[in-house]
């Protein structure tokens, strides 16, 4: 992913900050504690695409 765009993104829902796991193709929002995939270089912002974090996993 664009490093540059990584800067800019932010959570949809509340605005916070993204952390990219690289490994999982996923930008996370730890304060909604989703995971937003990341598909073919182009992060899908979208609620209903993301995966809720389960409450073992580390955000």
């Amino acid at each position: 992913m664009d490093a540059k765009l990584l800067e800019i993104l932010v959570c949809p829902l509340c605005k916070g900050p993204l952390v990219h796991k690289k490994a999982e193709f996923e930008l996370i929002c730890k304060a909604d504690r989703l995971a937003f995939p990341i598909r073919d270089s182009i992060p899908v912002m979208l609620e209903d695409e993301a995966r809720k974090l389960a409450p073992n996993e580390e955000a």
